[in-house]
């Protein structure tokens, strides 16, 4: 019987490597997933409608041709997703991230959240509707490990304080 491979959506921050951290780590695991996302080049994502379909004047129609264009995208890919990951960081609000996390719970997809804890409070929700909440892209990883193999690496307890 041929293994499941896993599709993997990772929405959110754009400014650090954290979704090659996950897919270099996943394949340390040889874990069978597929790792989608938005598309990151922050340029190309913000002028794909313009550069495609035609100069705007007005930012707002340049930005809903781009955010339209997006949609196809990102919608596509949550809805084949077998797990949203989305990481929110300190840097910038990840509103679109937000919106993805909303669209999966709405699909009824799982969200593993990743954060650190000073935005437990801000995303008090999003953790809610979320299966997980991590603080970093090993227990990220760990879980995937587990939902897929079965294999739990033994942590050290950590208490929350």
């Amino acid at each position: 019987m041929a293994k499941k491979i896993w599709n993997l959506y990772l929405s959110g921050e754009i400014h650090t490597n954290w979704r090659d951290e996950i897919r270099i780590l996943c394949e340390q695991k040889a874990l069978p997933v597929i790792i989608n996302s938005p598309n990151t080049i922050h340029e190309d994502s913000d002028d794909c409608g313009v550069n495609i379909l035609g100069k705007e004047d007005d930012k707002f129609w340049h930005d809903h041709k781009g955010a339209s264009i997006n949609a196809i995208r990102n919608s596509t890919l949550i809805k084949n997703a077998d797990i949203l990951i989305v990481k929110f960081g300190e840097q910038y609000r990840q509103w679109n991230a937000a919106f993805d996390a909303g669209m999966a719970k709405a699909l009824d997809k799982p969200i593993i959240t990743l954060h650190d804890n000073n935005l437990n409070h801000a995303l008090k929700e999003i953790n809610q509707a979320s299966s997980a909440s991590c603080r970093s892209v090993e227990q990220v990883v760990n879980i995937l490990s587990y939902l897929i193999d079965g294999s739990l690496e033994k942590q050290a307890l950590n208490v929350a304080e």
